[in-house]
């Protein structure tokens, strides 16, 4: 007689949310590419408000492009519902990711914060993130603590190397 299977624990589901929205290369690609929309924005915009629906508009468009790519590649196989719907789930994690930078903004807006300021404080948000998602991912491999904060260090320098060489291009 096999074991009664036990629900996973509260903090087991919210780490599975999480993993689902943030942990996916979907999601990465994302949050880099909104940093970059950020960035760019900033230079031509004259309120926060201009900067987020800029970056946020810019986003939405890479989602989209996402699922047509999806949507394309595996409505052969699976039908054109399924295969929309699952370049949807897939790819929401470029929406997701972008979550905290649009907080930001949000913020940076509602107390009048300058768009530089705000660019800034959006691209911090940027790294922390990254570090999280690069010490998570040296946690699971068994890294030692210093191996994790050097690993999410690298891992969120680089994220916003990219980020910024993605604005120097455009």
């Amino acid at each position: 007689m096999s074991a009664p299977v036990s629900s996973p624990s509260r903090w087991a589901r919210v780490r599975a949310w999480f993993d689902v929205r943030f942990r996916s290369p979907a999601a990465i690609y994302g949050l880099i590419v909104f940093a970059a929309f950020v960035t760019i924005a900033d230079d031509h915009a004259e309120t926060v408000w201009e900067v987020l629906l800029s970056a946020s508009t810019s986003l939405v468009v890479f989602f989209i492009a996402h699922v047509f790519a999806h949507t394309l590649t595996e409505h052969a196989d699976h039908g054109l519902r399924h295969a929309t719907r699952e370049g949807m789930r897939h790819g929401a994690g470029m929406l997701y990711a972008s979550v905290p930078s649009v907080l930001v903004l949000v913020y940076a807006g509602v107390t009048g914060m300058p768009i530089d300021d705000a660019s800034e404080l959006s691209m911090w948000s940027t790294f922390v993130v990254l570090f999280l998602l690069g010490y998570s991912a040296y946690r699971r491999r068994g890294a030692r603590l210093f191996g994790r904060l050097v690993g999410g260090f690298a891992t969120a320098c680089l994220g916003v190397f990219i980020a910024i060489l993605e604005y120097a291009i455009h």
